[in-house]
């Protein structure tokens, strides 16, 4: 069980940790591919799979849930590069311009939409992830938790890393 856990936590670890780097700015960024998007949603959902060892009467459950994350994952994919083409198209203005020329209401409009899309996402998830939960043993449940805290503590390390950035910035 813990050889389980401890591979499938490097697994993500080392999955997960281009997109920390991607998100980096740098003088010439390197975006990840389509192709590398991909990859590594399928990295996920593979390791989420092999982590619960699902039973053959599970697995019946398996395929919307991995189209919500395939969907979630897409989504992402399009904010980040809707983000990355603004950021590309301001790339030659001064800071003087940058913020002389934003609109604050316009601003929060965009953040709302984006916030709606992620929850939109999030709300599918879990709909999918609710008829297999039931039929998830104790120890399937534990390894379960096991990796929605990787998760959140990798979400939550990315958030830190990029507030910390904004606060250099400043």
């Amino acid at each position: 069980m813990f050889k389980i856990l401890a591979i499938a936590g490097t697994a993500f670890f080392v999955a997960a940790s281009p997109l920390a780097y991607a998100q980096t700015p740098s003088p010439s960024p390197e975006r990840l591919s389509a192709a590398d998007w991909n990859k590594l949603t399928d990295l996920r959902i593979d390791l989420v799979k092999a982590a619960l060892q699902l039973t053959p009467d599970q697995t019946k459950y398996w395929p919307p849930i991995e189209n919500a994350i395939r969907a979630r994952a897409h989504d992402r994919q399009a904010r980040l590069a809707k983000v990355a083409e603004t950021m590309g198209k301001r790339a030659d203005d001064s800071s003087a311009e940058m913020f002389g020329n934003r609109d604050p209401v316009a601003f929060l409009s965009r953040r709302a939409d984006a916030l709606a899309q992620r929850s939109a996402d999030l709300k599918k998830l879990s709909e999918a992830w609710q008829p297999l939960y039931p039929t998830l043993s104790p120890e399937q449940k534990k390894r379960m938790v096991a990796l929605a805290i990787f998760v959140l503590r990798d979400m939550s390390d990315v958030a830190d890393h990029r507030r910390m950035q904004i606060d250099e910035d400043d």
